[in-house]
């Protein structure tokens, strides 16, 4: 580590010390500018380590969120506008580069490892939900508290299980292939699952809840393969043809479901439909166009754009729904980071354990650990919002998600350390 880094942690370190100070002394004036600037300098000194350098992000994000805990306002509203209005928005581009990342190949993986997928996505959709409901019941939450930590336990995997998988050195096509069908599954299982366990807590409309899902990362995920196999011609003219009549399937079955549950006209449901098909087909077949001849098929600078995006787009979903809920997590902030914390090592472990018992291959057993305890807390928190509930329903999957980044990233390093020394011993 050079001088730099080590400055830095020097610097955050003193910062550290004056925060405690300001604490002591009641001098309440500095104590949000010094913990913000303490998780700043933190984030940067430990990127010069490199073991740490994995968590700087999420160091980051903890200095986001500490200025929405001192300064909520700024997250609230700027001026007619409430920042909450973007979360779903955020959450369609965030998924829009997941399928981007994807083709239906990617669905091919439950042929070639049935045995994997189904004991995956059993224990995906049974473990975390039973024990998100066994926790919130025990710790005795209000009931929207108590609703969103089953709301984070009923959701899919995303994303981050994907890279941690690939840092633990797991079966990787295993994680991309259950990530894939725990979510297009998401529509019906969370809200059923929701309806089961946090009926009793919260009023949930399975059909209201579904659509949600629907609109926030199926048509997304839609847009986003249609967006691959333009852009990367990899799918002959035929199988683009039937990928655009697949796609414009789900687009049109999704309005004949909100014909008949939202009680909307038919006239109403006809432009509802004919603008999905735009945002969610047409255009992402005209951007793999353009994409396809001007970058020529090259995905390194698209890969890190949707990467910046898909961060970017995290840290601020977690701002906002902090901000809103800031006089709720300050009732209740360590008992909900205890309860995620249980919530989430309890997924890795039962996971993990439970695939050993079946004598699964040990790659797939981390992958299995990973897929269960890392949720999809984005997609929560989007269905929180369509509830109206996004300061209280939200804030499991706030805390959730930068918490299971720290602890999964750190269980994945463990295990990829692991298998290399178990390497060099032969």
């Amino acid at each position: 580590m050079n001088s730099i880094y080590r400055f830095l942690l020097m610097a955050a370190g003193a910062l550290l010390v004056f925060f405690i100070g300001t604490l002591l002394f009641d001098l309440s004036r500095l104590s949000g500018p010094t913990l913000v600037a303490f998780f700043v300098l933190l984030a940067f000194g430990i990127r010069g380590h490199k073991f740490f350098r994995g968590f700087s992000y999420t160091v980051m994000i903890f200095s986001a969120v500490a200025i929405a805990m001192f300064y909520p306002e700024l997250f609230v509203r700027w001026g007619d506008f409430e920042l909450k209005a973007t979360i779903v928005p955020l959450l369609q581009i965030i998924m829009f580069g997941m399928g981007s990342q994807m083709s239906y190949r990617d669905f091919a993986g439950v042929v070639k490892m049935p045995a994997g997928v189904l004991i995956g996505l059993s224990l995906q959709f049974t473990i975390m939900p039973i024990v998100g409901f066994t926790i919130a019941t025990a710790f005795g939450f209000p009931p929207e508290i108590a609703a969103g930590i089953i709301l984070v336990g009923s959701s899919p995997s995303g994303l981050a299980s994907n890279v941690m998988s690939f840092i633990a050195k797991a079966n990787l096509a295993l994680s991309v292939t259950l990530t894939a069908f725990a979510t297009i599954l998401a529509p019906l299982i969370t809200p059923s699952l929701m309806k089961l366990l946090a009926g009793q807590f919260v009023p949930i409309d399975f059909w209201s809840m579904m659509l949600s899902i629907v609109n926030i990362v199926i048509l997304p995920i839609v847009a986003g393969l249609m967006f691959n196999a333009i852009a990367y011609g990899k799918d002959g003219r035929k199988g683009i043809i039937i990928q655009v009549l697949v796609y414009g399937l789900i687009i049109a079955g999704k309005n004949v479901i909100f014909y008949y549950t939202a009680a909307e006209t038919m006239n109403d449901t006809v432009i509802r439909l004919l603008k999905d098909l735009a945002w969610f087909l047409l255009l992402p077949v005209g951007l793999g166009i353009a994409f396809k001849t001007l970058a020529k098929g090259s995905k390194e600078y698209l890969d890190k754009a949707l990467a910046f995006v898909s961060m970017a787009g995290i840290g601020v979903i977690i701002v906002v729904i902090t901000a809103a809920g800031r006089d709720s997590l300050l009732d209740i902030g360590l008992l909900l980071i205890l309860a995620c914390l249980l919530h989430n090592v309890t997924g890795y472990t039962l996971g993990y354990w439970i695939c050993r018992a079946f004598r699964m291959a040990e790659k797939s057993c981390r992958t299995i650990a990973l897929e269960v305890g890392m949720q999809n807390g984005g997609l929560a928190s989007g269905i929180a919002l369509e509830m109206g509930r996004v300061a209280t329903i939200g804030l499991a999957p706030a805390v959730f998600g930068p918490m299971m980044n720290i602890t999964g990233s750190s269980l994945a390093t463990y295990w990829r350390d692991r298998q290399k020394k178990e390497k060099d011993k032969k």
